[in-house]
């Protein structure tokens, strides 16, 4: 009798199981009642009535789909507009949007590298950008995280390379902030290219939520290229690649996840352009998301757990195993609360957390039966 050639997949998952690392989706109803502290959706926009009106105005004007690749019939003047409004917002002079930010990622370092090419990669990177470096075909070093001094020495340790230093600007599992500034400069004095994804920082960061690059004072900077995503503070999907107009048609012409690819839908452009033009009109919101953030942070530590001071809107608080981990977040999910569930081997130190986004629509009242809720199921040890 043959052999089943999928026999591998059920120890596998006998391992994991036995690792307590089993990941199972749980579709959520539109008109759910949980306090939602595990989204990205950062600002609370993804609901806001003006958002899901433009989205379904795109929709009706544009069809469901983009109906192609981007170079094909993909490419419409809601993307274009969308493109140029994300450019000025952010301080670049050209923008690229993509369907997902994750295609944004792989976009802007397999395009920047190639063989023969050198990119030195933050250790707490996220997937994406790991996945690119493993793509473009590039020498990868990966250097201890957020650690300059060891960028500088890999660069010297390659003299005349084409070089290109990534990180993110705020890490997702810790919420910690890169030293962008430190990077950008060790990056001049190499004549090497710098990539910042700001996932985690566009809405929350910067001059009205402009930004980690804002905040760093690099965005726009000579040899500077931004990925970010919509689907955060922008509550909506997709993806963008920031930068000088000569990379930007470069990515056009050579990235694979741009040229082959589906443009991103018009109902998910068009919620963008809308959340970036109401950020625009409420910066309040960005100080909102931080302030939250760090009340967060100060509660849950002074009842005695363990949680990473917060850079931005990710608040990270740690689990003695991952087995605990997982509980916690059942227990919270019990009494109404939703929060995130991180376990190896999502994260890149091995620790497991509950990961809390501090959003700027949440009420005092949300934020106390929060904080009461987590230090109630948090577990022993």
């Amino acid at each position: 009798m043959p052999q089943d050639p999928f026999d591998w997949i059920d120890d596998e998952s006998r391992r994991r199981e036995r690792a307590g690392l089993v990941r199972t989706l749980r579709p959520r109803t539109a008109d759910s009642q949980l306090l939602d502290l595990a989204s990205n959706d950062y600002l609370g926009l993804t609901r806001r009535p003006e958002i899901t009106a433009a989205a379904a105005e795109a929709a009706r004007r544009w069809g469901a789909g983009a109906t192609g690749s981007r170079l094909v019939t993909g490419s419409t003047a809601l993307h274009a507009e969308l493109e140029r409004e994300l450019a000025a917002f952010c301080g670049f002079e050209a923008a690229l949007v993509l369907s997902c930010g994750y295609a944004a990622n792989l976009a802007a370092v397999t395009a920047l590298s190639g063989r023969g090419s050198l990119i030195v990669s933050d250790a707490s990177n996220h997937a994406s950008i790991v996945d690119g470096c493993r793509l473009s075909r590039a020498e990868t070093a990966v250097v201890p995280h957020a650690d300059v001094d060891a960028v500088r020495k890999t660069f010297d340790a390659h003299p005349g390379r084409r070089a290109l230093a990534v990180s993110d600007s705020v890490f997702s599992v810790d919420g910690d902030a890169a030293p962008l500034a430190s990077l950008a400069e060790a990056c001049r004095e190499h004549g090497a290219a710098l990539l910042v994804d700001d996932a985690h920082g566009l809405g929350v960061l910067g001059e009205g939520g402009r930004g980690a690059l804002d905040a760093a004072g690099i965005a726009g900077g000579e040899g500077v290229v931004a990925t970010l995503t919509l689907s955060k503070s922008l509550g909506s999907q997709g993806g963008a690649v920031l930068g000088p107009a000569r990379v930007i048609d470069h990515l056009v012409n050579t990235a694979r996840t741009f040229i082959f690819d589906t443009g991103l839908a018009p109902a998910a452009a068009g919620a963008a352009l809308a959340s970036l033009r109401l950020l625009r009109g409420e910066p309040a919101l960005a100080t909102r998301a931080r302030t939250v953030a760090a009340t967060l942070h100060r509660r849950l530590s002074d009842a005695g757990l363990t949680a990473a001071r917060p850079d931005a809107a990710v608040v990270s608080v740690r689990a003695p195993s991952p087995e605990a981990a997982l509980g916690w977040a059942a227990d919270c999910r019990a009494a109404g609360l939703v929060v995130g569930c991180f376990r190896p081997p999502s994260v890149p130190d091995g620790i497991s957390r509950i990961r809390l986004t501090a959003r700027a629509d949440l009420t005092d009242q949300q934020i106390e039966t929060a904080i009461a809720t987590i230090i109630e199921a948090a577990p022993a040890g």
